[in-house]
């Protein structure tokens, strides 16, 4: 069963968890808050049999999305996901040459009683993955020596790289691009853990802004500050935002000899309209809420997603009593889904989101974020996690 436990911080963690890669721990959260976005003052435990039941979940679900892609793909259905008809094409041909992908972020609703249930997929650009992979596995060694986690991130990560090797072009060299619009420096920290793991692997890795990338015309080629051809780019910016950019079009055309990851294909994943089709695929899934697109329909307590939404932001929650919470944000335009409202369990007042993992196509690690209110958003802090002997 798990629960929720109380602990002493290390000395000087905010210095600690700096070094070890940690450093927009700072930057990340509003200032008003006073909880710090990492929080190892309590931890969550789980039963080893509990984390291998998520396990076996997490990797039905990501099965159940993948099929969802092909369903999508087979019927057409991009206009639901608002994705412009002139980028469908080349989702479509990127889905039918499994253009390589590495890992996303289930977020799951979970109180140790019932069956875990998916909140939304983070397929393209998941953060968190620093302190998930890394500096909560040091906080481990630290504070209870010799214990267990849930946490094989890291191993993979490398593996997953060395898998995908064969499978670009030249002599598999990788550009790892962050954008400089990105204030927090999340971002820039979380490319640059991923091109280590890479490195690991054995891949020739760059790193570059995502805005000092070029085309070179006469070449026909895009290229490096060092006007080097660039054969295979991670880029941890959205793909929704980057096909509208000024070398989206461009992009697209050449991604048959310049693979992007994550791919293209991911647009359909990494958008809330998700949540509808798996509903409609698997209904009454165990390990799903029902949900909507267009409107809520029958559900009389839902939530309004928007379907490119980020960090819990332009949310509404329903009830039958009327608005519980809706949060701030610029998202919405683009259409919502209605999905069924299921609060999330309260521990000591606090609630927490499982971020579950998933490295190629196999279960992976686990991450907790918590929040005082009824949505997790930039305003939740990072927990650790041990797995009780």
């Amino acid at each position: 069963m798990i629960r929720r436990s109380g602990n002493p911080v290390r000395p000087g963690w905010a210095e600690i968890v700096e070094a070890q890669g940690l450093g927009f721990h700072r930057t990340v959260h509003p200032e008003h808050l006073d909880r710090p976005y990492w929080d190892e003052s309590v931890h969550y435990e789980f039963e080893l049999a509990e984390v291998l039941r998520l396990e076996q979940v997490v990797e039905e679900l990501h099965e159940m999305c993948l099929a969802a892609v092909e369903h999508v793909v087979a019927e057409d259905r991009f206009a639901d996901f608002g994705i412009p008809e002139w980028v469908a094409p080349w989702i479509r041909a990127s889905w039918r040459r499994r253009d390589p992908h590495v890992y996303g972020r289930f977020d799951l609703c979970y109180d140790g009683a019932g069956p875990p249930k998916l909140l939304e997929y983070n397929a393209d650009t998941p953060t968190c993955l620093v302190e998930s992979a890394i500096v909560q596995w040091h906080w481990l060694q630290d504070r209870f020596p010799g214990g267990d986690q849930w946490n094989s991130l890291h191993e993979r990560l490398v593996d997953r790289w060395a898998e995908l090797r064969s499978r670009l072009p030249g002599d598999g060299t990788v550009h790892f691009a962050w954008t400089n619009e990105d204030v927090t420096g999340e971002e820039a920290l979380t490319t640059a853990y991923l091109q280590e793991t890479a490195e690991q692997a054995g891949l020739p890795v760059v790193g570059i802004a995502l805005e000092d990338v070029g085309w070179d015309h006469v070449a026909r080629e895009f290229v490096d500050l060092r006007e080097y051809a660039i054969s295979a780019v991670f880029k941890l910016y959205p793909w929704e935002w980057l096909v509208h950019d000024r070398f989206g079009p461009l992009i697209l055309q050449h991604l048959q000899t310049l693979p992007w990851i994550e791919p293209v294909w991911k647009m359909v994943l990494s958008n809330k309209a998700l949540l509808a089709v798996l509903w409609e695929l698997y209904p009454n899934h165990p390990n799903l809420l029902p949900a909507r697109l267009g409107d809520p329909g029958s559900l009389t307590s839902y939530v309004a997603k928007p379907l490119l939404g980020r960090e819990g932001a332009s949310m509404r929650i329903v009830t039958p009593d009327g608005e519980l919470a809706r949060t701030p944000g610029g998202y919405g335009a683009e259409g919502y889904v209605f999905q069924e409202f299921h609060p999330l369990p309260d521990f000591d007042g606090q609630h927490p989101t499982l971020g579950t993992w998933v490295v190629g196509d196999e279960a992976a690690g686990l991450g907790i974020r918590e929040t005082s209110g009824l949505i997790t958003d930039d305003t939740s802090s990072f927990v650790p996690h041990l797995i009780r002997p």
